[in-house]
């Protein structure tokens, strides 16, 4: 079987479980009080080369949404592109930790909001008031959803806006790695130098079992925010096992060998499809790839075992594979053989029934 329906299907990096297995001993104190977070606050500081307000979580959603709620009140509007998470895929989980905030949405090529039409949709709900929602907050995802990766350059002229209209930012960090290692920058070039306040850290997808993170730059909004993690549910008892995960995760630089190598076999699986002429509908910047397949190659793939997802409106023939930091060389090897012997195989059958 060879499956890129997500980087959330593989298992956990060794060396996380080691981590994991290692603070397994002995008593400890509970809600993040342990040493582990400890020292965890204390790497993510330096690593982000600025003192930060730091807060474990178990999901992606959670730490989206625990930030959003931080930034925003009840009767305002989140800023967001129109195929962000937040938007798509987290069942509405902002409208209720926010009180009753909604999202704006904000078209984009390559799954990146377009500055000029951000700065519309702010100044007609300005023009509108009182009875359109107060704009609230700006939340980029880095990379996107379509896989592409915000430069430093546009990250920056986006914040700039938002600061000038006195809106925070949020970046949605789930592949934050990913991006990072894209660009080739610091993490405080892509955060706080480029004008993020606050960063949803996700190390799940990168390797970790359950480990995400909530990381205030701007400390004004993580006023109290104890009490909404807590509230939450999400001040986790046994806190020291989500700390142990990062501990292993940054270690070594395993954060950035685990995103390099799930950059790199998405590379080669795009070098497949332009091998065999496979439209690959938007730059492959990180570890997603979204390509426009016919219903007779999708079938055989199936039929061959290999698995990922149908993507975007039914009927569009687009697909997403996402590797990750377990793909293997001799999966992308198998993947090459399957994939020239299904469109070898149709080009000298093309009757063949779906």
């Amino acid at each position: 079987m060879i499956n890129c329906k997500s980087d959330n299907v593989v298992g956990v990096c060794p060396e996380i479980m080691e981590a994991l297995a290692a603070c397994n001993s002995g008593t400890e104190s509970s809600y993040s009080a342990d040493v582990y977070t400890g020292k965890v606050k204390k790497l993510f500081a330096d690593i982000f080369e600025t003192e930060v307000a730091v807060f474990l979580t178990t999901t992606g959603t959670a730490s989206n949404v625990l930030a959003l709620s931080a930034l925003v009140k009840s009767y305002q509007a989140i800023y967001c592109h129109t195929d962000a998470h937040i938007h798509t895929d987290e069942c509405g989980a902002y409208a209720l930790f926010t009180g009753g905030a909604t999202v704006s949405l904000v078209d984009g090529k390559e799954g990146k909001m377009n500055l000029l039409a951000l700065q519309k949709a702010v100044d007609l709900a300005h023009s509108l008031a009182p009875h359109a929602q107060r704009p609230g907050c700006v939340s980029i995802t880095q990379s996107t959803e379509q896989g592409t990766v915000y430069s430093i350059a546009e990250l920056e002229a986006i914040a700039d806006f938002s600061k000038t209209n006195g809106l925070p930012v949020h970046m949605d960090g789930a592949r934050f790695t990913n991006a990072l290692v894209s660009l080739g920058c610091t993490p405080a070039d892509m955060t706080w130098k480029a004008g993020i306040d606050v960063l949803s850290f996700g190390a799940t997808k990168n390797g970790a079992m359950i480990a995400e993170a909530v990381v205030f730059f701007n400390k004004q909004y993580a006023e109290h925010f104890e009490y909404v993690q807590k509230r939450a549910g999400q001040l986790v008892s046994k806190s020291r096992y989500l700390a142990a995960q990062f501990l292993g995760y940054f270690k070594s630089d395993l954060w950035i060998k685990n995103a390099s190598h799930a950059n790199t076999m998405a590379q080669q699986l795009a070098a497949i499809f332009r091998k065999h002429n496979v439209p690959l509908i938007y730059p492959v910047q990180a570890n997603e790839l979204f390509v426009i397949l016919t219903s007779q190659i999708v079938t055989a793939l199936r039929d061959k075992n290999v698995h990922f997802y149908e993507w975007g409106q039914p009927g569009s023939n687009c697909y997403r594979f996402v590797t990750s930091w377990a793909t293997t060389q001799s999966e992308i090897e198998g993947f090459d053989s399957i994939f020239a012997e299904v469109v070898n195989g149709i080009a000298h059958n093309p009757n063949r029934k779906n």
